[in-house]
């Protein structure tokens, strides 16, 4: 009996640590030219490698089990298959030609699908490409993705507007966990760096399936470098100087791996002086962040995980009025200065043709607010420039002096999300999953805008995605709990059910299809239930509602998708009806000399779409012309509009792309992006007049010292043109948006 025991033992762990290998070669299905220097990629276990020379490949240390094999390279379309380990040991991979961009595995969505092969409509972008195109932060380059804005105070403070839904109503993932920042402000930024960034995805519309409370409007979900390829090391320095700030944004890295261990580090630094509206300089819009991210991961056999930290630290300025025109970049009072520590932990267990995913978060944000508690006359400019002076003379004298911050909240939030891949039954593959989130809120400063409180999540989910031969079908549901328990004795408890159905069909050879349905839920925030106060930061006396109920929605997404050889042309048109939408309203009176707002409920709802063409004639692959439209509006019940819908506009873009033998990946591009009258404005808005904003760029990469070296240079509102968003929390006090920026950026391999 021992014996059997011991024979069966060592079958188990024979087979848990048997090592595979999967070969292959790739070549061009017309001409049979193998391809070098291809992507190969197993998404599933994060490994990846090139082809050589000759278009061969090969990866090693393989568990047993079915993965998805990506392979991509730039000129051809993407290709994404299943590989069975070891059944399989040597294929040879045939692509097709496309002008299209290269695609890249959707990771915010449950099954891990490229997006031509998903059933939810997910735009993706790379963080490289954004930066390219101008942006000088995240917040910024996300508002250049169709149905994505940002709601703005100055350059330094953004949040996302997906489809005209913001704050509590986005969720942000970063490092594959919730990142929870005290979003309930409309002045609190994101509070990540775009260093250490790879890519971003945003799902529109509501993904409460997938992610719980506050998915009801989407989720921004930013994902991280990746690791070093197997067995390979990099590290690279990179600069960006902005001209309209003078401001810069530095960064250096490195990643390493070898023998199962893999790691990688980033630190970056970025600093700006008040932003020029060509008018004037709009004081105190000027920060200063500085970042760190780690990562460590081990991977054996059927195991992988990997363990991520992110440190950041953020002095942002908070604008008030024009005041002293100044170059320097420490802020003034009054100013935030936000902690930010994240810590990430993400494991996979393989087994049998099944997996196991467990990803933990802890999110330790410290947020100060200092006020400014010396009040002048602003026409007097000598006084001014004076106080300027004395300010700076007392950063000198910072060590000897303590700045009480005047408000002070502490957020410790915990979270995991467990989730177990079930073999693969027929055309059925499937999902079920737990969450919950434990975060604690602490005041410390003299002012308390939000009480001491706990809140406790659990969530329970299964969804599946099934193939059929004409037809892809998604479905999925959801029961979510969330307990929110307040020191001065508050309890409420916030229940829902919610669901998800979605079809995706190829109409004809070239036409694909997608229907999504899906409702959503958001519990109110500690904000809405408790405030009781004036939040300097919106210049209200904002009391909450203790009664307030869920926000609850139902959302429905078409979109259509055309694509051939010369022409890509695509329209997505959604319609959401939010039920019990929270939101603040001014009762008449005043406050210390502060207008109260009141927070109350009302059924609304939201719609329109996006619509855009990309021509890329061949052969003249190397031109781009694209164009797209979008437009959102947001209604009560009772037909009064909602307040911070973004205004409809026009983007169109020409770009040309090009190789030289001593440049490779060369573009040039010219912009031109055109906001519409914004008229359909709440009660309490005034309407924004449109504006054409142009930019233009060009870049590549060339051999500089045995290295690789990637310069870009980019500018955008190059007329300078004076203009307001209708989403800049600056518009009630008249100030312009930025001016004419010329960015300049180099980024050296080393």
């Amino acid at each position: 009996m021992r014996l059997l025991l011991n024979t069966l033992l060592l079958l188990a762990m024979t087979n848990i640590y048997a090592q595979h290998s999967l070969k292959g070669l790739v070549v061009d299905n017309k001409t049979n030219e193998s391809l070098a220097f291809t992507n190969i990629y197993l998404s599933d276990l994060e490994k990846g490698t090139i082809t050589d020379e000759n278009g061969q490949f090969s990866l090693e240390n393989l568990p047993s089990g079915n993965y998805k094999l990506v392979v991509s390279i730039l000129g051809y379309e993407t290709k994404s298959l299943t590989v069975n380990i070891p059944n399989l040991q040597y294929i040879e991979i045939r692509l097709e030609y496309s002008a299209i961009e290269m695609e890249d595995i959707i990771i915010s969505t449950p099954f891990h699908k490229l997006q031509s092969e998903n059933v939810m409509k997910v735009e993706r972008a790379s963080v490289e490409n954004l930066n390219a195109n101008g942006a000088v932060n995240l917040t910024e380059g996300i508002s250049n993705i169709a149905g994505v804005e940002s709601v703005t105070t100055g350059l330094s403070i953004g949040k996302p507007v997906i489809r005209g839904l913001s704050s509590n109503r986005v969720l942000v993932y970063t490092q594959g966990v919730r990142l929870e920042n005290q979003q309930f402000g409309s002045e609190h930024g994101l509070g990540v760096s775009s260093n250490g960034v790879e890519s971003v995805e945003v799902i529109k519309g509501p993904a409460s399936l997938l992610y719980g409370s506050d998915a009801l409007g989407g989720v921004l979900y930013l994902n991280p470098e990746k690791f070093a390829q197997d067995n390979t090391s990099s590290g690279d320095f990179s600069g960006n100087y902005y001209s309209n700030t003078q401001g810069f944004n530095t960064s250096a890295g490195y990643k390493s791996s070898e023998n199962n261990f893999k790691l990688l580090f980033r630190g970056s630094l970025t600093e700006h002086s008040d932003y020029d509206t060509d008018e004037y300089r709009v004081t105190n819009t000027r920060f200063r962040e500085q970042d760190f991210k780690a990562g460590i991961g081990y991977q054996v056999n059927t195991f992988k995980t990997e363990f991520r930290y992110n440190a950041n630290n953020s002095k942002l300025g908070i604008p008030e009025e024009i005041g002293v025109q100044s170059t320097l970049k420490t802020p003034m009072l009054g100013y935030q200065n936000i902690t930010n520590h994240v810590f990430s932990s993400k494991s996979t267990i393989f087994l049998n043709n099944s997996k196991l995913d467990i990803n933990l978060g802890y999110i330790y944000n410290d947020r100060k607010e200092f006020e400014d508690e010396h009040h002048h006359d602003e026409d007097e400019e000598g006084h001014e420039e004076h106080e300027e002076e004395e300010h700076h003379e007392d950063e000198h004298e910072e060590d000897h002096e303590i700045l009480v911050p005047s408000l002070q909240m502490k957020l410790k939030t915990a979270n995991y999300d467990v989730k177990y891949t079930l073999p693969q039954l027929g055309k059925f593959e499937t999902i079920v999953g737990v969450q919950g989130m434990n975060q604690v809120n602490t005041n410390y400063g003299e002012e308390q805008l939000i009480p001491d409180a706990t809140t406790n999540d659990f969530g329970v989910m299964g969804t599946s995605h099934i193939h059929f031969e004409a037809i892809d079908i998604q479905l999925g549901a959801r029961y979510d709990n969330r307990n929110i328990n307040v020191v001065s004795g508050l309890n409420r408890d916030f229940n829902s059910f919610n669901g998800a159905l979605g079809f995706k069909t190829n109409i004809f050879k070239n036409l694909t299809a997608r229907v999504n349905f899906a409702s959503g839920f958001r519990a109110p925030n500690l904000a809405e239930l408790t405030s009781d106060g004036i939040h300097h930061g919106s210049n209200r006396y904002e009391v909450g509602n203790a009664d307030l109920n869920n926000e609850q929605n139902f959302q429905t997404d078409i979109a259509l998708e055309f694509k051939n050889e010369h022409v890509e042309f695509f329209v997505n048109g959604f319609y959401n009806k939010v039920n019990d939408y929270i939101y603040l309203s001014p009762n008449g009176n005043t406050i210390d000399d502060t207008p109260v707002y009141d927070y109350i409920q009302n059924d609304a709802k939201v719609y329109g779409g996006e619509v855009g063409v990309h021509i890329h004639p061949h052969p003249i692959h190397w031109l781009h012309i694209e164009s797209s439209f979008e437009t959102v509006t947001g209604k009560q019940a009772n037909n009064e509009y909602l307040p911070l819908i973004p205004a409809n506009s026009l983007s169109n873009v020409l770009r040309v792309e090009f190789e030289k033998p001593w440049l490779k990946n060369g573009y040039t591009f010219v912009k031109l992006a055109s906001t519409f009258n914004q008229n359909n404005v709440s009660t309490f808005e005034t309407s924004t007049d449109g504006y054409n904003l142009l930019s233009a760029g060009f870049g590549g990469s060339f051999n500089l010292f045995k290295n690789e070296a990637t310069l870009s240079i980019s500018g955008t509102n190059l007329t300078n043109k004076t203009y307001i968003n209708h989403l800049s929390r600056l518009k009630p006090d008249g100030i312009f948006n930025m001016g004419r920026n010329i960015n300049i950026g180099l980024k050296y391999q080393l």
